[in-house]
């Protein structure tokens, strides 16, 4: 992971409610362990035709969402069964922020584990969102805030240890490598073995 402290970017928006894990990448994609490739098959069913060509009416097929690295979407994003790969799936497309009024609990933990962030935020703000797709918005980690065009501040929660990982460019199990040497000093003086 990429230690991140800014996103700035232009929005992209998909304005449904109860986006799943299965639209976000579905099942029958779900055939490898490793995250690279599988930005190929974001949103598959909404992008493609059932001819597997490119549907030109679906918002991420569109010129103006080139380059868009922050998707607005609506309530209830990243619903359904637990899978890491819907995270993966945004990230290797090059999305790397969600933000919404609601996101599901477990999707919203496997994205903070894998460097994606999902932001929940108020009503009006996102409603301000939703109505102005393609507008430039900064996300700030360390202070917890998006700015919004025209310099409105809109706060969002994040759990400390997720900003800290966030902020380093670790994961977990890199937070516990950095504590190597304590670990082991420990695991030498401790009164009892195993």
């Amino acid at each position: 992971m990429d230690a991140i402290r800014t996103l700035n970017s232009r929005t992209v928006v998909l304005p449904a409610t109860d986006i799943d894990t299965d639209q976000i990448i579905p099942a029958r994609f779900l055939t490898t362990t490793t995250r690279e490739g599988l930005g190929a098959d974001l949103f598959h069913d909404w992008r493609f035709t059932a001819d597997g060509e490119e549907n030109p009416e679906f918002v991420l097929n569109q010129p103006q969402s080139s380059g868009c690295s922050i998707l607005v979407a609506g309530r209830n994003f990243g619903c359904g069964s637990s899978r890491e790969h819907a995270p993966w799936a945004l990230l290797d497309y090059g999305l790397q922020a969600v933000i919404s009024t609601e996101i599901a609990d477990i999707f919203r933990s496997n994205s903070l584990k894998n460097g994606f962030l999902p932001i929940v935020i108020d009503d009006v703000s996102h409603r301000w969102l939703l109505d102005n797709p393609g507008c430039e918005v900064t996300i700030d980690i360390e202070q917890s805030t998006l700015t919004l065009p025209g310099g409105k501040t809109v706060s969002y929660p994040i759990d400390d240890f997720a900003r800290y990982c966030l902020l380093e460019g670790i994961d977990q199990l890199g937070f516990l490598q950095k504590h190597n040497t304590e670990i082991d000093q420990y695991e030498e003086t401790r009164p009892w073995k195993p």
